[in-house]
């Protein structure tokens, strides 16, 4: 995890885990066991442990970021003069499919909510601005769908910007995982919290920036903060399969479900269809796309087998 530059410096101070957990200092904890449950994704291992010795040091941390945010939102307006009114603040959570990322989503939307000042915290998934699979089908792209090319980007990008222009409400588009499509006609309404998190597979991916200097906006573009959630290959892979296995016999079991095709199959061939799928789409993605821009982010929370965080790297200033 810690990259190196030549002259042997890294960008990251590296914590262990009682070392982060030390900088939770006396940030109380403010959700009960069955909220942190409820929090949870399939086979993702949450507990109050994990809250307060991982995520509370971070909301601890997230709340210095936005005070010092807020103090130079003021510096700024006081020197020209004028009365804006500030912003969201927003954190990017970027990281593999079956990392944990919606679970670290929503367990910081519900900690910054519970904020002593009650901030208003919205969480919006990328899922969303995945093109509908009618486009994908015609494009040839279903798959590659979760790869840079099947988002639509310019959507999500005049979303980000309509966000931190401070303009209200703003939509962002519904995704449903049970048909594997957008929604039509179907919408959630950001109207101007005071912290926004996105969530998704590529939110810190850069790309190529074109010739002649022509105006390049990235979704990372507009994040305040950034966390990538990191784990090894053959950890994840083992969590994907884990998971396909339990959804085989829940959600694909709705006919309604993109994937019923999936749900009578035996074990072993279910173990095999989902490491197939895992080594053709989302390990290719993982590799290609999503490790890359790990270096991109604030900080990085380094997962062990047992879905815990035992690492935590945090980028200098």
């Amino acid at each position: 995890m810690e990259q190196r530059t030549d002259d042997g410096l890294s960008p990251y101070r590296v914590f262990s885990r009682a070392e982060w957990a030390a900088k939770r200092a006396d940030t109380p904890m403010t959700l009960k066991s069955d909220e942190v449950t409820r929090l949870r994704s399939l086979h993702d291992r949450l507990d109050m442990a994990e809250v307060e010795e991982i995520y509370l040091p971070l909301s601890r941390l997230l709340s210095l970021y936005v005070a010092a945010t807020q103090r130079l939102f003021h510096a700024q307006q006081k020197f020209l003069g004028t009365e804006d009114t500030k912003v969201p603040f927003v954190i990017g959570v970027a990281g593999s499919v079956a990392v944990g990322k919606s679970t670290t989503a929503r367990v910081l939307q519900a900690l910054l909510a519970r904020w002593p000042n009650v901030p208003k915290v919205d969480l919006v998934t990328t899922d969303g601005f995945l093109y509908p699979n009618a486009i994908l089908e015609r494009e040839d792209l279903m798959e590659k769908k979760g790869f840079p090319e099947s988002y639509d980007l310019p959507a999500l990008l005049r979303f980000l910007s309509d966000i931190k222009a401070g303009r209200r409400p703003v939509r962002a588009p519904v995704y449903s995982h049970l048909t594997y499509d957008v929604m039509p006609n179907q919408w959630i309404e950001i109207d101007r919290p005071e912290i926004l998190i996105v969530e998704g597979l590529n939110v810190l991916q850069a790309g190529v920036p074109p010739k002649g200097g022509k105006l390049t906006p990235y979704v990372s573009d507009f994040f305040d903060f950034s966390i990538y959630l990191d784990a090894r290959e053959d950890v994840l892979q083992g969590w994907y399969v884990d998971r396909f296995l339990t959804l085989r016999g829940t959600a694909f079991r709705d006919p309604k479900s993109y994937f019923h095709r999936y749900a009578s199959l035996s074990d072993a061939e279910a173990v095999d269809t989902a490491t197939s799928i895992w080594r053709q789409i989302n390990l290719v993605n993982l590799r290609e796309n999503i490790l890359p821009t790990r270096q991109r982010a604030d900080l990085i929370l380094k997962k062990v087998e047992s879905h815990l965080v035992e690492e935590v790297a945090l980028r200098r200033l």
